[in-house]
């Protein structure tokens, strides 16, 4: 499943036939063969799942064991370092599906898609908390059960899509800090004013309560915060409006804080387009969810060989370089070390404008 995964992969036929082909190097390891087309199969139907998100889990565990300073390899950047405090990113992700082929699936009219609930640590870029499921529940539903780890002091962000009001309280009661967008249909009542920096991108820092007309008055008893700030989106200045329970921080960090949330959304970039989840070798349940799984695996293999080589080039020239040196015999490590002439800080990150051709509206 690694082996499809790092060669892009389009069906069982390609895997079996690729490896029978370097039948000699993959018997250098223990002794493997090829698989064949319904022996893979089967197991992609049979092999529960819980294997792989198992296998993910404790490799991140065992890796972090042999390099500590692989989990906090972020923290000296921006606000990360401002904030001495773990900060999560919390998102989801639709991978569309084939409709007529997998109908367990299905999402609206004619469609079909598997979600992947996300939450990911900014100091590190690696993910704390996942759920593989399909479409039909939408994100506040999945998120008590993706914040469910996240201590007092801890900060979450989160998308308005995240926004419940029963949990968000309950955040508060647990002591963490939460940053979020406000939605058109909320009703606020202003209880007081903050003064806001002239000259500065913020135009408005409140304190508000929902209003007894909203219907989520009682579900939220204590005060927040509203910040109204000019946030460059595309090139262009546009205003947003950011919620926080946090009464302390400066009203330019709860802007920048939601900032950060677009590194959730590269992370999903990789995923997707440098790793191709989209091609399935199975359509069942079962195989989309060992494919996901193994997806978030290359990723974490190849972050820690980046970190360990120090690698200062992009995530997707990383992906191609181990993809071409696959049956090599060469040590990935020191060819890293020394590959390329260009300098930079080390940031193994994906170009946001690689899924767009220059010249055309996105």
């Amino acid at each position: 499943m690694l082996y499809a995964q790092l060669t892009h992969s389009i069906g069982l036929n390609d895997v079996c036939d690729s490896l029978s082909i370097h039948s000699g190097p993959l018997s250098a390891l223990r002794g493997a063969r090829a698989p064949a087309r319904n022996t893979l199969s089967h197991a992609g139907r049979k092999r529960p799942a819980l294997l792989a998100e198992r296998l993910f889990w404790e490799m991140l565990a065992h890796l972090q064991g042999l390099a500590p300073d692989f989990s906090r390899c972020g923290m000296g950047r921006g606000v990360a370092r401002r904030f001495r405090r773990t900060i999560h990113l919390v998102d989801s992700t639709v991978i569309e599906l084939v409709a007529n082929s997998m109908d367990w699936a299905s999402h609206r009219r004619r469609k079909a898609a598997a979600k992947c609930h996300m939450r990911l640590d900014l100091h590190s870029l690696l993910p704390r908390f996942a759920i593989v499921d399909t479409a039909r529940h939408s994100d506040a539903k999945r998120a008590r059960e993706i914040c469910a780890g996240i201590r007092a002091g801890e900060i979450v962000v989160f998308d308005r899509a995240y926004v419940d009001f029963d949990h968000l309280f309950e955040l508060f009661l647990r002591g963490a800090f939460w940053v979020t967008r406000t939605k058109t249909s909320l009703r606020l009542r202003v209880v007081r004013r903050r003064k806001v920096p002239a000259g500065s991108k913020i135009l408005a820092d409140e304190e508000v309560v929902l209003s007894r007309k909203d219907a989520y008055a009682d579900k939220y008893p204590e005060r927040m915060r509203r910040v109204r700030a000019l946030v460059v989106v595309d090139g262009r200045e546009r205003e947003m409006e950011f919620l926080t329970n946090n009464m302390e921080w400066a009203a330019s960090s709860v802007a920048d804080l939601y900032r950060c949330r677009w590194e959730i959304e590269v992370f999903f970039k990789q995923i997707k387009q440098t790793l191709n989840l989209a091609d399935f070798l199975g359509h069942n349940a079962n195989a989309v969810r060992w494919q996901i799984w193994t997806a978030l695996l290359v990723f974490l293999l190849l972050r820690f060989l980046a970190h360990l080589s120090r690698w200062g080039h992009s995530f997707t020239r990383l992906f191609a370089i181990v993809r071409a040196a696959l049956w090599e015999r060469i040590d990935l490590d020191l060819l890293l070390k020394c590959y390329g002439t260009a300098g930079g800080c080390f940031r193994a990150m994906a170009t946001p404008e690689q899924a767009y051709f220059p010249a055309f509206q996105r």
